[in-house]
């Protein structure tokens, strides 16, 4: 998963990062709201962990905003040293999730995360997912469609399988690169491209077929689930 975390202190985001790698997340520091919001209007993130002091703005606003311009689904942590009932009331009432007072605990940190993760991303891990015509096959890393094998690279069928598990998701090019590929830096745009037009093809994502695949421009792609075109 893809986290954000946002503290004004360095040492802070610091544990928090290595704690959430150590879970095997990838996590992105900011230490002030407005840094992460000008990143939410061109990155997405599966979690979010904010700090109430911060230099520039309130949590509490970061997280009206996030609930504002981005919507409910987005889960939300908030880590800070606020913690009586009228501080827990507000951070949650401003749109948080969940709620953790400093000094940060490891074990506490990695159980709350995980909690809102299973609530937000529901596991769906071997065996077979079935998501209409497309089944796909986790031991052999293979897809169906209507029962017809389509043979896809290692990486094509996780894209696949992401892109499934998320239909309906706005997810930034940086987002699928990092989980498809692990990093950024080393995996050129057009190598998404590439990828994303293969997978159109070979799996036949196509409003007549009842899902599309769609570029946001200065963002990344969104793939869902339509209204098949009656056929004729």
């Amino acid at each position: 998963m893809r986290i954000a975390a946002l503290d004004d202190d360095a040492l802070q985001l610091d544990l928090i990062k290595q704690a959430t790698e150590a879970m095997g997340h990838a996590c992105h520091t900011y230490l002030q709201g407005g840094d992460l919001l000008r990143a939410l209007r061109r990155e997405t993130f599966d979690l979010l962990i904010v700090d109430w002091e911060l230099p520039d703005m309130a949590g509490p606003e970061v997280v009206r905003w996030v609930r504002q311009h981005i919507g409910p689904q987005l889960p939300i942590l908030f880590v800070t040293n606020r913690q009586t009932e009228r501080d827990i009331v507000e951070g949650l009432g401003s749109g948080a999730d969940d709620f953790m007072v400093k000094p940060v605990r490891i074990g506490e940190l990695t159980a709350r995360v995980s909690a809102l993760l299973r609530r937000a991303y529901p596991a769906t891990t071997g065996g077979v997912q079935e998501f209409g015509h497309y089944r796909f096959l986790s031991d052999t890393r293979a897809i169906e469609i209507d029962g017809a094998a389509v043979e896809l690279k290692n990486r094509e069928y996780e894209l696949a399988l992401f892109l499934f598990q998320n239909m309906g998701r706005l997810l930034s090019r940086d987002h699928l690169k990092e989980i498809i590929w692990g990093q950024v830096g080393d995996v050129m745009s057009r190598s998404l491209d590439t990828h994303i037009s293969r997978l159109r093809t070979l799996l036949d994502l196509r409003p007549s077929n009842g899902f599309i695949l769609s570029a946001v421009y200065g963002v990344g792609y969104r793939f869902e689930a339509i209204d098949a075109e009656p056929k004729t």
